[in-house]
């Protein structure tokens, strides 16, 4: 991670319904096959909770601000179809927005 440049990061949990983790996480996927194209996405981890099986946490590392996600991302017409899903999927959605200030071993490797 360089810190050279503003980066913002978002935190989102997702406590998806009984029954449905698995088809939003389909959802989820495609989403950020989607997004990684974008020019201010750096990366993105998708786990799962250990402690709450219904739920998946997503880290997003974006340059920019909030702000400018907001304005350049967020408006995407990929998303509106993706929002679209959210409710017959998802029963809650926190979202935490972060400002990194510093990174150590960056060597996850997911399955």
């Amino acid at each position: 991670m360089s810190l050279d440049k503003q980066q913002v990061v978002l935190n989102i949990r997702f406590k998806t319904k009984p029954g449905k983790k698995e088809e939003f996480r389909t959802q989820l996927s495609s989403l950020i096959q989607v997004m990684s194209v974008e020019k201010a996405f750096i990366s993105a981890i998708l786990s799962d909770d250990l402690d709450q099986p219904n739920d998946l946490v997503i880290y997003e590392i974006w340059e920019g601000t909030r702000e400018s996600w907001l304005q350049e991302e967020f408006t995407k017409p990929y998303r509106k179809e993706y929002e679209g899903t959210l409710g017959e999927l998802i029963e809650d959605r926190m979202v935490s927005w972060l400002e990194p200030k510093g990174e150590w071993g960056s060597t996850l490797r997911a399955k």
